[in-house]
């Protein structure tokens, strides 16, 4: 399966465990990588520390970090203190995060999945730039919003969706043949806590994200697979089910922006994940990774 990733590695350890499972997944052909929001190189070293770990060279290009209108809400990738004096590429190609993913969506038609897990900037920027795109997707698949308040203290609005609301405003607005969300509601109620990642982080890439881990675990205890949900959903669909419905952006208030509302609809442009079957994704997680 042909797969683009967008992403903001370095803040939350989810993306980097979520990298580990795609570079593990054999199904996966993994075409190129974008970084999102502050210090976008380095979280570009860090996508590029794991591709290396892994034996594979994928493109990789630090993308948009300032959203389109408003404040710097995530100016810094902490976890890319663990490079320290490890050897990685230094530099990148500037300013060419957007036209790559245009450029690679438009040589495989209908064919590629694309998977954000970040902030919307670049996504926003590359779907206004060339309206076609969206519509040349096999599917998109979002780690963004929260759909509904079943669960006591989560929401109203979820980090993705509200760093750029106006660039996620723009993506889901666009007229994508297949576009999934897997919510923030839904996403935790898969976690783990530290003691339990040390023990089952020992085999693959998981060792090397376990290295990363440990930096995120001096202010928390817990690891929550916001984005490593949203991959497992890709090649595993059953671990989430899903219903149609439209989703809307707040941008009239500016204390609620980036609040998704969804709405169901029997045949709406958007699939909203409603319900997770946390055994079956960990199971399914954990399986592309070899024993020790």
């Amino acid at each position: 399966m042909k797969l683009l990733l967008d992403t903001d590695i370095g803040s939350d350890i989810d993306d980097a465990i979520c990298l580990a499972y795609l570079l593990s997944q054999p199904e996966c052909e993994l075409l190129g990588i974008t970084t999102v929001t502050g210090e976008s190189e380095k979280r570009a070293r860090l996508a590029r520390f794991l591709c290396q770990s892994a034996g594979k060279e994928i493109p990789i290009f630090p993308g948009c970090e300032k959203p389109l209108l408003g404040d710097q809400k995530q100016p810094y990738a902490p976890q890319a203190e663990i490079l320290g004096n490890q050897p990685h590429q230094e530099r990148f190609a500037q300013g060419q995060a957007v036209e790559f993913l245009r450029q690679t969506i438009r040589r495989y038609p209908g064919e590629i999945t694309l998977l954000t897990i970040g902030p919307l900037t670049n996504i926003g920027l590359l779907f206004a730039l060339d309206a076609e795109v969206p519509s040349l997707l096999e599917r998109l698949v979002m780690m963004a919003g929260v759909f509904t308040n079943r669960i006591p203290g989560v929401g109203p609005r979820e980090w993705n969706a509200l760093v750029d609301p106006y660039a996620t405003a723009i993506v889901y607005q666009a007229p994508v043949k297949k576009h999934y969300s897997i919510g923030l509601d839904v996403t935790c109620q898969v976690k783990m806590k530290a003691d339990q990642v040390r023990g089952e982080f020992q085999k693959g890439l998981l060792k090397v994200v376990l290295k990363m881990a440990e930096i995120w675990f001096r202010k928390r205890d817990i690891v929550t697979f916001h984005d490593p949900l949203a991959a497992v959903s890709i090649f595993h669909p059953g671990v989430c089910s899903f219903q149609k419905g439209q989703v809307e952006v707040e941008l009239t208030s500016r204390r609620l922006a980036g609040l998704t509302y969804w709405t169901p609809v029997d045949h709406g442009p958007h699939q909203v994940a409603l319900e997770v079957d946390p055994p079956a994704f960990f199971d399914q997680f954990f399986s592309v990774f070899p024993s020790p």
